[in-house]
């Protein structure tokens, strides 16, 4: 089997779609969607500047209109019968249920385009943000976390815990590292997976009841403990619960090793999610699609497998 894994927030570049959107289809597909969304992903995918498309509310949708098109596209290229698994990183888990059939494309970009400026909006209300601590156990370190008034937020995996709270707390961190730590501000607006988002979990939660999810065509892992979804109602609980909640990306890729997995395609914007699985999953090969050439890449690695 192999995971075709999405990436989450902070993993967009200026740019990045460029090379996708040669391909006319392609172009006229997000184009198509901007217009749904009223959203000019097309423009942040291409010439938009960092400082725009780290807005929560342009990032989210981004991040899944770009996942979508690239995982449309390797699909379209993988052998008939391929075994596959979807599982997201984050919001990554949007782009995950759209390819798996739980939601359709216009679906989950109407959704996430909502969970975007519903946390931009809940970020407003207390001046906070996320950090990661490199080094260490994420899970003795969760007591120290705790202890300073901060909140585990995305337990990554290979020695990498995320942790958010209010800009002073965080600050405190910064100048005072728990020991056998180093201390990485991320560029995020806010607290995200933590109780700092229960606003934007709400208007999440009333969207989502208007919508009639379908089973996982495809095996579907969830952030919520690495586990499968057992079907359409399921995944979707879980990409609302996902906002106030910790991912454990851990939980995943230690599901992806006793699964067996042989082997990981991350979709546009790629890059992390692979560096992860180089520390967590070691031995199982990864490819990281950020061109349309990469795809052969792919290609070569399950017909290798």
């Amino acid at each position: 089997m192999f995971v075709i894994a999405a990436p989450g927030q902070g993993s967009q570049k200026p740019g990045f779609l460029k090379p996708w959107l040669a391909d006319s289809t392609n172009a006229d597909t997000l184009r198509s969607w901007s217009d749904s969304l009223g959203i000019d992903l097309v423009a942040h995918g291409t010439t938009s500047d960092e400082d725009t498309i780290k807005d929560t509310a342009v990032a989210q949708p981004l991040i899944v209109a770009a996942g979508i098109l690239t995982g449309r596209a390797l699909l379209a290229r993988l052998p008939g019968g391929t075994p596959l698994a979807f599982a997201g990183h984050s919001v990554g888990e949007f782009t995950a249920a759209a390819l798996s059939g739980v939601l359709s494309d216009h679906e989950a970009l109407e959704l996430v385009a909502l969970r975007g400026r519903a946390m931009a909006e809940a970020s407003q209300i207390v001046d906070s943000g996320m950090a990661a601590l490199l080094g260490g156990d994420p899970e003795t370190l969760e007591a120290d976390v705790i202890s300073r008034g901060l909140h585990p937020a995305n337990y990554n995996g290979g020695g990498q815990l995320v942790v958010a709270g209010t800009q002073a707390l965080l600050a405190d961190l910064a100048e005072s590292p728990i020991p056998g730590t180093r201390v990485i501000p991320l560029s995020v607006a806010g607290a995200f997976h933590t109780s700092f988002m229960e606003s934007a979990q709400g208007r999440l939660s009333d969207a989502a009841s208007t919508l009639s999810p379908a089973d996982p065509q495809f095996p579907l892992y969830t952030n919520r403990d690495g586990s499968l979804l057992g079907g359409g109602q399921d995944a979707l609980h879980s990409l609302v619960t996902q906002v106030t909640r910790p991912v454990r990306w851990d939980s995943c890729m230690e599901s992806f090793a006793t699964d067996g997995i042989r082997g990981m395609m991350e979709l546009s914007p790629a890059g992390a999610l692979v560096g992860l699985a180089k520390r967590g999953l070691k031995g199982v090969p990864s490819v990281a699609l950020n061109t349309p050439e990469e795809l052969e890449k792919a290609l070569e690695m399950v017909a290798a497998a």
